[in-house]
């Protein structure tokens, strides 16, 4: 092993990458740019798709108004809804959309109350639908604080304290750090995000540096050249490395840069309440505090050795192609592979534990989440990181063995 001859290679291969427009645009172009651009998008549509709902009166029907005038006449006044005629086809209309919710209050309803004796009343809505969820609270509310009044009234009546039915109130306070709280809510997001860049950063640049140089007829003047085979195969390995890095890198940077104008732009874009909502998190300092930093720096030194084993699995399997496209069609699949570990990752309740430590993707998902929110297991990061490493040496021996079988370059 020459590793000047490696270098070489490596150099010859970076400046042609840095020529190709397909890689540029999926290893910086995308996670430099793209990234913020969807993060501000989404950020934007998603407030004021919410800050539309909750400005809104959902209109709401009564049903058995009669059976209960008192009941009725208060939700009519009540300005958080807005009552509209009984039609009998209201269960269409919530399934529409055009209806958010329905009250029902059954025909015995004000006389059982009367005799002091329980009742029911019946709430319809449109399960996971944003307004039809935001008016069936509302409702909630209401009729809650109607309840308690009732029952201090009673209450009253009997000369007996409020407190009977209440003896004690029930507090609860977090007392898990800030950075804790924040990494379990969004740390198994990240690994999530970092895998698949990783894996998409590395994919063009194996396509081009195997099977693309078969369809371009190059592959054979390359192996004419006087460099050995392994040093040639590390050279193209390191680009490939290079251009997975790179991108979770690029990412990493643009992200950071995001969350630090992000308190601000939202602030002066949505006014009062993004800005109430960004000083109740600390603004953008509160959006970065939610991280911790020593667990950003862990969860990319961790990524190293899984960008090693998929630069190397990519670049073998694609040796196998005998065509650009050939090659998206065996290694495009892959990403089918990667994403489902990481996203029984970002499952509630999966914890990490010996077993998961040593499944490829997972474990690398979870540690990273586990890090990002302040735990710090150096038991499981040792065994993580080192079954991590295997891996990845055993996918470049194997790419290796693959660049010298000439049955698979030569395969056209």
């Amino acid at each position: 092993m020459n590793s000047a001859h490696i270098f070489t290679v490596y150099a010859k291969e970076l400046r042609d990458l840095l020529r190709d427009r397909r890689t540029l645009l999926s290893m910086i172009v995308i996670p430099t740019l793209v990234m913020p651009v969807l993060f501000f998008a989404i950020g934007y549509i998603g407030f004021k798709v919410v800050k539309q709902a909750r400005a809104e009166q959902p209109a709401v029907m009564l049903l058995g108004a009669e059976h209960d005038p008192a009941l009725a006449a208060e939700l009519a006044a009540y300005d958080e809804i807005r009552l509209v005629e009984p039609t009998t086809d209201w269960r269409a209309r919530i399934a529409n959309k055009r209806l958010r919710a329905v009250v029902e209050i059954p025909a015995d309803f004000a006389a059982t109350l009367a005799r002091d004796k329980s009742a029911a009343l019946k709430l319809y809505h449109y399960e996971g639908e944003l307004k039809s969820g935001l008016a069936l609270r509302r409702l909630r509310t209401f009729l809650t604080d109607r309840r308690t009044t009732l029952v201090e009234e009673r209450l009253a009546a009997r000369d007996l304290p409020a407190t009977l039915l209440r003896p004690y109130d029930i507090l609860s306070e977090n007392v898990a750090p800030p950075e804790t709280v924040g990494g379990n809510a969004i740390g198994g997001l990240l690994p999530y995000l970092f895998i698949i860049l990783c894996f998409t950063g590395a994919m063009y640049p194996a396509i081009d540096l195997t099977a693309g140089e078969k369809e371009r007829g190059t592959m054979e003047t390359i192996l004419c050249s006087p460099i050995g085979r392994l040093d040639l195969v590390l050279g193209k390995f390191l680009m490939v490395l290079t251009a997975s890095l790179a991108t979770v890198v690029f990412t990493l940077l643009s992200m950071g840069l995001t969350l630090l104008v992000a308190g601000n732009f939202l602030g002066a874009a949505f006014g009062a309440d993004a800005a109430a909502a960004a000083s109740s998190s600390g603004g953008s300092s509160g959006v970065i505090a939610l991280l911790n930093p020593l667990g950003l720096v862990g969860m990319v030194a961790m990524i190293i050795p899984f960008a090693v084993l998929i630069s190397a699995a990519q670049l073998a399997i694609c040796l196998f192609a005998k065509s650009y496209k050939e090659a998206q069609s065996y290694v495009s699949p892959l990403i089918i592979v990667i994403i489902m570990p990481a996203v029984v990752g970002m499952l509630p309740g999966v914890e990490l534990d010996l077993g998961l430590a040593l499944l490829p993707v997972l474990n690398l998902s979870l540690v990273s989440k586990e890090m990002v929110s302040g735990v710090f297991n150096w038991h499981y990061i040792g065994l993580i990181f080192g079954s991590s490493c295997i891996y990845a040496a055993a996918a470049l021996w194997w790419c290796v063995r693959m660049f010298n079988r000439e049955d698979v370059i030569f395969r056209t």
